[in-house]
Protein backbone atom coordinates (compact mmCIF):
# COMPACT_ATOMS: atom_id res chain seq x y z
CA UNK A 1 0.00 0.00 0.00
CA UNK A 2 2.75 2.13 0.82
CA UNK A 3 4.75 1.92 -2.17
CA UNK A 4 1.33 2.27 -3.88
CA UNK A 5 1.03 5.68 -2.66
CA UNK A 6 4.19 6.46 -3.27
CA UNK A 7 3.94 6.07 -6.94
CA UNK A 8 0.94 7.67 -7.20
CA UNK A 9 2.82 10.72 -5.48
CA UNK A 10 5.70 10.67 -7.90
CA UNK A 11 3.59 9.85 -10.65
CA UNK A 12 2.01 13.72 -9.37
CA UNK A 13 4.83 15.25 -9.16
CA UNK A 14 6.04 14.18 -12.50
CA UNK A 15 2.93 15.29 -14.03
CA UNK A 16 3.02 18.75 -12.41
CA UNK A 17 6.75 18.88 -13.16
CA UNK A 18 6.36 18.21 -17.18
CA UNK A 19 3.43 20.75 -17.17
CA UNK A 20 5.44 23.44 -15.44
CA UNK A 21 8.05 22.94 -18.10
CA UNK A 22 5.29 23.27 -20.76
CA UNK A 23 4.16 26.27 -19.23
CA UNK A 24 7.68 27.45 -19.60
CA UNK A 25 8.43 27.02 -23.31
CA UNK A 26 4.99 28.67 -24.01
CA UNK A 27 6.12 31.88 -21.77
CA UNK A 28 10.16 31.66 -23.56
CA UNK A 29 7.93 31.17 -27.09
CA UNK A 30 5.75 33.43 -26.49
CA UNK A 31 7.58 36.26 -25.16
CA UNK A 32 10.16 35.27 -28.22
CA UNK A 33 7.34 36.16 -30.72
CA UNK A 34 6.14 39.00 -29.50
CA UNK A 35 9.97 40.68 -29.08
CA UNK A 36 10.02 39.34 -33.11
CA UNK A 37 6.87 41.04 -33.82
CA UNK A 38 7.91 44.27 -32.36
CA UNK A 39 10.96 44.08 -33.56
CA UNK A 40 10.42 42.79 -37.81
CA UNK A 41 10.53 44.73 -40.72
CA UNK A 42 10.84 43.79 -44.13
CA UNK A 43 14.27 42.47 -45.61
CA UNK A 44 16.08 45.40 -47.16
CA UNK A 45 16.39 42.76 -50.10
CA UNK A 46 12.88 43.38 -50.74
CA UNK A 47 12.29 46.62 -50.33
CA UNK A 48 15.15 48.83 -50.19
CA UNK A 49 14.09 52.21 -49.45
CA UNK A 50 12.65 51.99 -45.80
CA UNK A 51 11.05 54.78 -43.24
CA UNK A 52 9.22 56.33 -40.58
CA UNK A 53 6.32 58.05 -39.61
CA UNK A 54 6.35 60.32 -36.53
CA UNK A 55 3.93 62.17 -34.88
CA UNK A 56 4.01 64.01 -31.51
CA UNK A 57 3.01 60.81 -30.01
CA UNK A 58 6.64 59.54 -30.65
CA UNK A 59 7.88 61.61 -28.21
CA UNK A 60 11.75 62.72 -28.79
CA UNK A 61 14.77 61.26 -30.14
CA UNK A 62 18.25 61.45 -31.83
CA UNK A 63 17.05 61.94 -35.59
CA UNK A 64 20.95 61.08 -36.68
CA UNK A 65 21.17 57.84 -35.07
CA UNK A 66 17.37 57.12 -36.50
CA UNK A 67 19.28 57.29 -39.67
CA UNK A 68 22.68 55.38 -38.68
CA UNK A 69 19.88 52.32 -38.03
CA UNK A 70 18.51 52.39 -41.58
CA UNK A 71 16.24 55.37 -42.06
CA UNK A 72 15.59 56.75 -45.44
CA UNK A 73 12.86 58.82 -45.36
CA UNK A 74 10.47 60.01 -42.60
CA UNK A 75 6.83 61.23 -43.23
CA UNK A 76 6.16 64.02 -40.43
CA UNK A 77 2.39 64.27 -39.25
CA UNK A 78 1.23 67.91 -39.94
CA UNK A 79 -2.01 68.82 -39.87
CA UNK A 80 -5.38 67.31 -38.79
CA UNK A 81 -9.19 68.35 -39.52
CA UNK A 82 -9.60 72.21 -40.16
CA UNK A 83 -7.69 73.60 -36.94
CA UNK A 84 -5.52 70.92 -35.09
CA UNK A 85 -1.79 70.61 -35.97
CA UNK A 86 0.41 68.29 -34.57
CA UNK A 87 2.82 70.00 -31.81
CA UNK A 88 6.33 68.49 -32.78
CA UNK A 89 5.34 69.02 -36.43
CA UNK A 90 7.98 72.10 -36.66
CA UNK A 91 10.83 70.42 -33.85
CA UNK A 92 10.11 66.96 -36.07
CA UNK A 93 10.19 68.64 -39.70
CA UNK A 94 13.77 70.18 -39.02
CA UNK A 95 15.18 67.53 -37.05
CA UNK A 96 14.80 65.37 -39.85
CA UNK A 97 15.82 67.57 -42.91
CA UNK A 98 18.99 68.26 -40.47
CA UNK A 99 19.35 64.73 -40.08
CA UNK A 100 19.84 64.27 -44.16
CA UNK A 101 16.44 62.56 -44.60
CA UNK A 102 13.94 63.00 -46.88
CA UNK A 103 10.87 64.40 -45.62
CA UNK A 104 6.97 64.45 -46.53
CA UNK A 105 4.06 65.95 -44.51
CA UNK A 106 1.22 64.03 -43.47
CA UNK A 107 -2.68 65.52 -43.24
CA UNK A 108 -5.03 63.73 -41.38
CA UNK A 109 -8.51 63.83 -43.25
CA UNK A 110 -11.60 64.76 -41.34
CA UNK A 111 -14.62 63.76 -43.40
CA UNK A 112 -16.98 66.40 -41.39
CA UNK A 113 -14.75 69.66 -42.16
CA UNK A 114 -15.16 71.53 -45.30
CA UNK A 115 -11.96 70.57 -48.02
CA UNK A 116 -11.57 74.41 -47.99
CA UNK A 117 -11.01 74.89 -44.06
CA UNK A 118 -8.72 71.49 -43.80
CA UNK A 119 -6.29 72.82 -47.14
CA UNK A 120 -6.14 76.26 -45.11
CA UNK A 121 -5.27 74.46 -42.44
CA UNK A 122 -2.59 72.24 -44.21
CA UNK A 123 -0.75 74.90 -46.45
CA UNK A 124 -0.42 77.57 -43.13
CA UNK A 125 1.03 74.20 -41.71
CA UNK A 126 2.94 72.73 -44.10
CA UNK A 127 6.14 74.79 -46.32
CA UNK A 128 5.89 75.64 -49.47
CA UNK A 129 9.11 73.38 -51.28
CA UNK A 130 9.92 71.33 -54.18
CA UNK A 131 12.23 69.25 -52.11
CA UNK A 132 9.18 68.01 -49.92
CA UNK A 133 7.98 64.29 -50.97
CA UNK A 134 4.72 64.54 -52.13
CA UNK A 135 2.08 64.87 -49.55
CA UNK A 136 0.20 62.41 -48.04
CA UNK A 137 -3.61 62.30 -47.19
CA UNK A 138 -4.19 59.58 -43.91
CA UNK A 139 -7.61 58.87 -44.38
CA UNK A 140 -8.97 56.90 -41.74
CA UNK A 141 -12.00 58.85 -40.14
CA UNK A 142 -15.65 57.90 -41.18
CA UNK A 143 -18.63 60.44 -42.17
CA UNK A 144 -20.81 58.11 -39.27
CA UNK A 145 -20.12 60.45 -36.72
CA UNK A 146 -20.39 63.98 -37.97
CA UNK A 147 -22.69 66.44 -36.11
CA UNK A 148 -24.41 66.80 -39.54
CA UNK A 149 -25.28 64.04 -42.02
CA UNK A 150 -22.37 63.73 -44.62
CA UNK A 151 -23.43 61.38 -47.33
CA UNK A 152 -20.76 59.33 -49.18
CA UNK A 153 -20.88 60.97 -52.44
CA UNK A 154 -20.33 64.55 -50.73
CA UNK A 155 -17.30 62.78 -48.83
CA UNK A 156 -15.98 61.83 -52.29
CA UNK A 157 -16.76 65.12 -53.74
CA UNK A 158 -15.02 67.25 -50.75
CA UNK A 159 -12.04 64.78 -50.81
CA UNK A 160 -11.39 65.52 -54.60
CA UNK A 161 -11.59 69.11 -53.94
CA UNK A 162 -9.24 68.63 -51.31
CA UNK A 163 -6.41 66.76 -52.80
CA UNK A 164 -6.49 70.15 -55.57
CA UNK A 165 -6.05 72.18 -53.59
CA UNK A 166 -3.12 70.48 -51.58
CA UNK A 167 -1.42 69.57 -54.79
CA UNK A 168 -1.46 73.13 -56.19
CA UNK A 169 -0.02 73.83 -52.93
CA UNK A 170 2.70 71.86 -53.14
CA UNK A 171 3.08 71.19 -56.87
CA UNK A 172 2.76 67.40 -56.73
CA UNK A 173 0.65 64.36 -56.58
CA UNK A 174 -0.68 63.39 -53.15
CA UNK A 175 -0.53 59.77 -52.00
CA UNK A 176 -3.31 58.70 -50.16
CA UNK A 177 -2.95 56.71 -47.21
CA UNK A 178 -6.12 54.87 -46.52
CA UNK A 179 -7.24 52.46 -43.51
CA UNK A 180 -8.89 49.41 -44.40
CA UNK A 181 -11.82 50.47 -42.70
CA UNK A 182 -12.26 53.55 -45.24
CA UNK A 183 -11.61 51.88 -48.12
CA UNK A 184 -14.33 49.14 -47.52
CA UNK A 185 -16.65 51.98 -46.71
CA UNK A 186 -15.90 54.23 -49.31
CA UNK A 187 -14.04 52.33 -52.16
CA UNK A 188 -11.66 55.07 -52.92
CA UNK A 189 -9.22 53.60 -54.20
CA UNK A 190 -10.72 52.60 -57.13
CA UNK A 191 -12.08 56.29 -57.66
CA UNK A 192 -8.76 58.30 -57.40
CA UNK A 193 -5.86 57.98 -59.74
CA UNK A 194 -3.23 58.35 -56.91
CA UNK A 195 -0.34 56.51 -55.88
CA UNK A 196 -1.43 54.30 -52.55
CA UNK A 197 -0.47 53.95 -49.11
CA UNK A 198 -2.04 50.97 -47.08
CA UNK A 199 -1.50 49.69 -43.81
CA UNK A 200 -1.12 45.97 -42.30
CA UNK A 201 1.35 44.43 -39.88
CA UNK A 202 3.73 41.89 -41.60
CA UNK A 203 1.59 40.97 -44.26
CA UNK A 204 1.50 42.27 -47.79
CA UNK A 205 -1.54 44.40 -47.95
CA UNK A 206 -4.48 43.41 -51.06
CA UNK A 207 -7.57 45.55 -49.77
CA UNK A 208 -7.09 48.01 -52.14
CA UNK A 209 -7.77 46.44 -55.38
CA UNK A 210 -5.05 47.73 -57.55
CA UNK A 211 -1.17 48.09 -56.29
CA UNK A 212 0.53 50.26 -53.26
CA UNK A 213 3.27 52.25 -53.40
CA UNK A 214 4.14 52.54 -50.02
CA UNK A 215 3.18 50.26 -46.89
CA UNK A 216 3.16 50.43 -43.10
CA UNK A 217 4.94 47.11 -42.56
CA UNK A 218 4.65 47.38 -38.54
CA UNK A 219 2.45 50.04 -36.79
CA UNK A 220 4.75 50.08 -33.93
CA UNK A 221 8.54 48.96 -34.44
CA UNK A 222 10.68 48.90 -31.56
CA UNK A 223 14.21 49.93 -32.06
CA UNK A 224 17.19 51.27 -29.70
CA UNK A 225 16.60 54.51 -31.23
CA UNK A 226 12.93 54.60 -29.99
CA UNK A 227 11.86 51.61 -27.43
CA UNK A 228 8.21 52.59 -27.59
CA UNK A 229 7.93 52.02 -31.48
CA UNK A 230 8.02 53.46 -34.56
CA UNK A 231 5.43 53.39 -37.64
CA UNK A 232 7.99 51.24 -39.66
CA UNK A 233 7.02 52.30 -43.62
CA UNK A 234 8.64 50.76 -47.00
CA UNK A 235 8.26 51.91 -50.24
CA UNK A 236 7.33 49.64 -53.54
CA UNK A 237 10.52 49.04 -55.19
Amino acid sequence: MARTASGAVSRRQLLWRILGALLLVALIGGGWAWWTVRHWQPERKAFPVQGVEVGANDGDFDWKSLKAIGVDFAYVDASASAFARDQRFVANFAAARAAGLQVGAVHRYDPCQPAQAQSANFVTTVPRDNRLLPPAIDLDMLADDCPMPVSDAKVESELMTFINQIETHTGKEVILKISPRFQTRYRVAAKFDRNLWLIGDRLLPDYAGRPWAMWTANAARANEIAQGGLRWVVVQP
